[in-house]
């Protein structure tokens, strides 16, 4: 104990010179600085001696965070300056004898990474991540933040990609390290394209007219001889222009930017969970998000394809088949009617496939979820009001036909998915469609009577009625 006492003693002779600068410089009174003495002699006390917990630790450092901060308000306010390294210093101390005692411990090594990273230390958090990341080799959530980090903060792919690769090596079986290597991806994509409209680099930009000079310009100007190929020793215009629109067409025609690496990626994953099509859809879900850029359809459709391949009964693989054609597609979109009617046939050979699997549980939960997740989709166009009035009569008899499915199995008290069914019972309540929703909240209250939220659903059914 007195080896314990001794090291807490030397820690906190060490910043006797930083409270004497405090009191000097009037940022805080002597009482003020006897008492965080006192606070910090009881946590260096508590962290030397025997039984100290990691939990020990994070409060000193949550402690002496507080205290920086305010001290740096005091010194703003006061117009001093003080040197702000000490209490940096400091808290990196405590940090590190943390991570050092208990370095099975993530959550102090994302305490010491954060205010790392919200000091602007970059090379204490190369450091931090380093040492992090050897430790935990086995941990995705830290590969992803780290990757994250390069990626947001120091804008280098080429590390952002290092560590989501070196983590796959590691972590293969995480389907949440491929889906954020896949929106890795995508953000770059995204990120060169939006560059490349900027600059006006897209094939389909439209060119600019040259500005032709007025005679007036004209007559201010001295006119030079024209200098010929042969004086420069340079190519003629036609010969460079062809040439550096050659170039042009080849980065636009680039596989990264018509979306190789994002496929490569997916078949990588697909390797890994060869018969996990949930997968599949998580990584479907990731791609949709960037239904702007022009790869991405060409992405989707290799996805479908191989889902449809390997898994053509699951209720995953018929969802994204089904919504695959309105990806991107907004209420005022001249190809949402020809989409409607790809979503329409779609829809009808998910159904026909799910009746071959003929009345097994699989059956039943297929039919389900792909009667659910259509309706739920369907329901998100009806939100814009500035939709067609017809295409608004096809989406109503498309949202009607799914909810019969979905019908079919409360009638037969097959469906399993209680939650499922309270929140498309809100959609088509959501949407004004009281007579279907009459019928499926009868239905569900005969299989769950209890239910206090089919009780309130039922109640606002009533009041519909009576206010009609």
């Amino acid at each position: 104990m007195a080896g314990a006492s001794d090291k807490a003693r030397y820690y906190l002779e060490q910043s006797v010179p930083e409270l004497q600068e405090l009191i000097r410089k009037q940022i805080f009174t002597k009482d003020e600085v006897s008492s965080i003495a006192k606070k910090r002699s009881d946590l260096e006390h508590k962290l030397n001696a025997r039984g100290s917990s990691a939990s020990d630790y994070a409060r000193y450092a949550e402690y002496e965070m507080n205290l920086d901060a305010l001290r740096r308000t005091r010194a703003k306010r006061l117009g001093i300056k003080a040197a702000s390294h000490t209490g940096q210093r400091r808290i990196f101390f405590v940090l590190d004898r943390a991570t050092q005692k208990f370095h099975g411990d993530t959550s102090l090594w994302m305490l010491y990474l954060r205010f790392a990273r919200k000091e602007k230390a970059n090379k204490k958090v190369a450091q931090i991540m380093t040492s992090m990341l050897r430790l935990h080799p086995a941990s995705p959530e830290l590969w992803v933040y780290a990757a994250n980090y390069a990626w947001e903060e120091r804008a280098d792919i080429t590390e952002s990609r290092g560590y989501m690769q070196r983590g796959l090596r590691f972590c293969n079986r995480s389907k949440r390290l491929w889906s954020e290597y896949l929106k890795l991806e995508m953000l770059y994509i995204a990120k060169i394209s939006a560059r490349r409209r900027i600059l006006g680099l897209n094939s389909n930009s439209p060119q600019k007219e040259p500005i032709q000079p007025s005679e007036d310009f004209e007559q201010d100007l001295i006119k030079l001889p024209r200098a010929t190929t042969e004086d420069t020793g340079l190519e003629n215009t036609a010969a460079s222009s062809a040439r550096s629109t050659n170039e042009e067409s080849k980065i636009i025609s680039s596989p990264a930017l018509a979306g190789a690496i994002p496929i490569a990626i997916f078949d990588a994953a697909t390797k890994e969970f060869p018969d996990d099509p949930t997968l599949g859809t998580a990584l479907f879900d990731v791609v949709t998000q960037f239904s702007e850029l022009s790869c991405s359809k060409r992405i989707l459709e290799h996805m479908v394809q191989y889902l449809m391949a390997t898994t053509p009964t699951g209720a995953a693989t018929l969802t994204c088949y089904i919504r695959q054609p309105l990806v991107g597609l907004v209420a005022a979109s001249t190809l949402l009617p020809r989409a409607l009617i790809d979503v329409v046939d779609r829809f009808e050979l998910a159904m026909q496939k799910v009746n071959s699997l003929k009345r097994s549980p699989e059956e039943v939960r297929t039919r389900e979820v792909v009667s659910q997740q259509t309706i739920k989709c369907l329901g998100t166009y009806l939100e814009f009001p500035e939709l067609d009035s017809d295409i608004r009569a096809v989406l109503t008899a498309m949202i009607k036909n799914a909810w019969d499915h979905c019908l079919q199995l409360l009638k037969t008290r097959s469906s399993r998915s209680k939650d499922e069914t309270i929140a498309l019972l809100r959609i088509l309540h959501h949407h004004g469609f009281e007579d279907l929703m009459q019928q499926g909240v009868t239905l569900a209250l005969a299989m769950w009577p209890d239910d206090p939220q089919l009780m309130t659903i039922n109640s606002q059914v009533g009041a519909l009625e009576l206010h009609h």
